[in-house]
């Protein structure tokens, strides 16, 4: 097992705390126990049984279970067959919201992947990354974050999109804009980074934030437009392109829409 040094990991998305293989013997069980982080565990080969809310999961090959922070688990490999498995450890201000897209939580623990092989490889080179010296801690949290969107692209397979995946998915869909705002960006690109339909998905974000998704776009650049235009450096065109108008004048007519008046008055206003 790799335990990574304690550092001050206040804000990251994710944090891997440690990540392991291992190959048990007949038997080998842990637990009953609880944890203070979030832990996955993959199993390659064998078999064994998690016990969790009093319940007892059989977990084969290609097959994995949760472990939630503060749940009482245990976890027992098989008499004849004993499990060979890979975990990782993390925590992190966004692992909660990524579990769930992948149909993961302390009432959901169990979770199946097709693609073992290329899990297999994103657990191989976690471990890997632990040796590094200066660009551990950014590596690992990218290979988690490839691991999770393998889970999250598997569950989206079989899942329904229930409220709760809705709130999901608008925050996706606000993060994507968020990121993406200043250069050419339009519906279906935004729908294909959700991971859902184009039409679906304009549906349910009018019905979500009482605006279309362009008219959302469109309030979210002249807020920002708003925002640069106290720093003098910026002329209007550069607070333009910088919000995702190459057009000055079409930027113009659209920010005096928005606000009720141009660019250079509202600029004018501020002083």
């Amino acid at each position: 097992m790799t335990v990574l040094p304690t550092v001050n990991r206040d804000g990251f998305d994710l944090v891997v705390y440690q990540c392991g293989m291992e190959k048990c013997k007949s038997s080998h069980s842990y637990g009953p126990a609880i944890r203070d982080h979030f832990l996955i565990h993959f199993v390659h080969k064998g078999s064994g049984i998690f016990n969790v809310n009093g319940k007892v999961y059989e977990i084969k090959p290609n097959q994995g279970f949760l472990i939630s922070p503060d749940v009482v688990t245990y976890y027992k490999a098989d008499d004849k067959d004993p499990w060979i498995y890979s975990w990782v450890g993390f925590k992190g201000i966004k692992a909660e919201s990524y579990l769930k897209l992948s149909n993961l939580s302390q009432e959901k623990p169990i979770f199946k992947c097709k693609e073992g092989k290329f899990v297999k490889k994103c657990f191989d080179d976690m471990i890997k990354a632990t040796e590094l010296k200066y660009g551990r801690e950014f590596r690992l949290q990218g290979l988690l974050g490839v691991f999770l969107s393998e889970l999250i692209e598997e569950a989206g397979k079989h899942v329904v999109i229930n409220g709760d995946y809705k709130e999901l998915y608008i925050k996706k869909s606000l993060q994507f804009v968020e990121t993406n705002y200043s250069r050419k960006l339009n519906i279906p690109e935004i729908a294909k980074n959700v991971g859902l339909n184009k039409n679906y998905f304009s549906t349910f974000f009018k019905e979500k934030m009482g605006v279309t998704p362009q008219q959302y776009i469109i309030k979210f650049r002249i807020n920002k437009a708003c925002e640069l235009m106290s720093n003098d450096a910026l002329t209007i065109s550069d607070i333009s392109r910088s919000v995702g108008y190459d057009d000055t004048l079409g930027f113009s007519k659209i920010f005096k829409k928005e606000k009720g008046i141009s660019p250079k008055n509202y600029r004018e206003n501020l002083e």
